[in-house]
């Protein structure tokens, strides 16, 4: 009988084979009730995230309203990040405050005026600025201006230009108005985006050439607009500002700066 006594004990071939079925069969529904288990974990999870995204006494409308607003604020945190990024590049631009010394009309171009500008260096700027259409010469004489200062001089019809009076425009750009620094600024100060407390911890500018290589100014500039105060900013996030308050379109609202 020794047949008989390798079936009972498992010592035979065929008691052996039957035992490794058996240990599998019992493996395998102990994972399947292990899969099932946790299976009926997550969906229970999946249902207390979806189910239970409100308070008790909190409307199903508020709840979807609580979520759309969720999905609001990463779509803002998204922004802040973009416009933080270009706020970082906008402050190695060479943005001062200046005073137009004097002004008067470009002799070989109509639609161009030359002006004499105080930046606080030790030589005023020759700038030449296409205003001609926009604004009489009068109003040019003793004004505040925002220039920008780091860009590669240009040969304007004969005349050497050593940068950029900054000036807000409507969308058909039948109106444009020069940028004016606030009261108290004074010719050479530096203009920056963002917050009075970051004065101190601005980025280098760029060289002219930097400017020109990694085209900052054409990354920059459609970011530029006022709000619906009339006030300069970037991104509409971070306001344009000198150490003496705001920089401003007199009139314009909502208007491209360039």
């Amino acid at each position: 009988m020794a047949t008989g006594a390798a079936v009972g004990d498992g010592t035979g071939t065929g008691g052996t084979k039957f035992l490794a079925r058996s240990r599998r069969s019992t493996w395998s529904r102990k994972k399947v009730n292990r899969c099932s288990g946790w299976r009926r974990k997550v969906k229970m999870m999946q249902q207390s995230r979806l189910y239970c995204t409100t308070s008790p006494n909190v409307s199903a409308a508020e709840g979807s309203s609580s979520s759309a607003a969720s999905s609001s604020d990463i779509g803002d945190e998204s922004v802040k990040t973009t416009t933080t990024t270009i706020k970082d590049v906008a402050n190695t631009l060479e943005i001062k405050v200046g005073k137009i010394i004097k002004a008067w009309r470009h002799e070989e171009a109509d639609s161009l005026y030359v002006e004499e500008v105080d930046v606080g260096e030790a030589e005023p700027r020759i700038i030449c600025s296409g205003l001609v259409k926009y604004m009489p010469l009068d109003h040019l004489q003793d004004k505040k201006v925002v220039v920008l200062a780091n860009l590669k001089a240009r040969n304007m019809r004969g005349v050497k230009s050593y940068g950029m009076l900054m000036a807000a425009s409507d969308a058909s750009h039948e109106n444009v108005e020069l940028l004016a620094p606030p009261q108290g600024s004074l010719p050479g100060e530096r203009v920056w985006f963002g917050s009075t407390d970051e004065l101190e911890n601005l980025p280098d500018t760029a060289s002219p050439n930097q400017v020109q290589k990694k085209k900052i100014w054409e990354l920059v500039q459609p970011h530029l607009k006022t709000d619906a105060s009339c006030v300069a900013a970037l991104g509409g996030v971070h306001i344009m500002r000198t150490s003496a308050g705001v920089v401003v379109s007199p009139s314009l609202k909502d208007a491209n700066i360039s």
